[in-house]
């Protein structure tokens, strides 16, 4: 599947890529791009100055500097402008890169605040936000390509910054992390049911019944707390995936049904219309 790569992202930053399996940005101008997508890599965004607005997922956040957001391939996201400063440096790596000579080939998924769980946004303070902010001044020393050991070095860096980033969300302790994750048990249920079966499961009788309720107790739970019934969430999710997909050309409309498994081209068409406004094939003509 499609995905923004080390190169997109270089040249959606103005940035040289020298085709290496990480890139290093450094920016105080924000690139805003607005429709949802996928990337290669993983990133670590270190948040100086200003704020940003993330959407990843279903959700989304002001992140205000001092901060870090994390963001795993898997995640789909996209950012919108909240004000004119933004002072940021980044790190996109792909896990090849990062785990090329460690062992343990599942490392960065023990990790939750990669993942599609509402971890994504970070407030540093205190020794972890000096930590933070010295272990992005030495990958933007490093990363010139002229040290002999970059690679390795630039490696060890990411490593720092995961081991420091969890070790502030242990600081922080459950209570605070409860909060920052900002779900209620049923909802933290529901959402990781919809990540694992949305493309393929449509009607909330699915959600209910694996959930032990009502189809009407569920969307009035979910409603209750998020301000949405169940069945918009699954409406939101499979939109999400619609547009990333849509903006892949190499796959029709048709294949794009059938991966979303709707029955007919028609009835995603018509799906589609009438949570966007626009039909599948002229939301695609925007990106000509």
């Amino acid at each position: 599947m499609k995905t923004f790569s080390l190169s997109a992202h270089s040249k959606l930053f103005s940035v040289p890529y020298s085709k290496k399996d990480y890139l290093f940005v450094e920016s105080t101008n924000q690139p805003y791009h607005e429709e949802p997508y996928r990337a290669e890599s993983y990133a670590i965004v270190y948040i100086k100055e200003g704020t940003v607005k993330l959407n990843a997922g279903l959700s989304s956040w002001v992140a205000h500097g001092p901060s870090v957001i994390t963001l795993g391939p898997e995640v789909i996201r996209y950012f919108t402008k909240t004000s004119d400063l933004l002072n940021m440096d980044v790190i996109f790596f792909k896990e090849s890169f990062l785990l090329e000579k460690y062992a343990d080939l599942f490392f960065l998924f023990k990790y939750d605040f990669f993942g599609n769980n509402g971890l994504h946004v970070l407030p540093l303070k205190d020794s972890y936000l000096s930590k933070v902010k010295r272990i992005f001044e030495l990958i933007q020393l490093s990363q010139s390509g002229h040290d002999y050991h970059e690679n390795e070095l630039i490696r060890n860096y990411i490593f720092a910054l995961v081991y420091e980033i969890d070790s502030y969300y242990r600081h922080l302790g459950s209570h605070t992390q409860s909060s920052i994750r900002g779900q209620h048990p049923l909802f933290s249920k529901f959402r990781k049911l919809l990540a694992l079966n949305y493309m393929q499961e449509h009607k909330l009788d699915f959600y209910a019944k694996q959930l032990f309720l009502t189809p009407k107790s569920l969307s009035a739970a979910i409603k209750k707390y998020t301000g949405r019934p169940a069945g918009k969430w699954i409406d939101d999710a499979i939109i999400l995936e619609s547009k990333v997909l849509l903006q892949n050309k190499t796959l029709s409309v048709s294949q794009i049904t059938d991966i979303l498994n709707f029955s007919d081209q028609s009835v995603f068409g018509k799906f589609f219309k009438a949570n966007t406004g626009l039909s599948p094939i002229d939301y695609r003509k925007q990106f000509d």
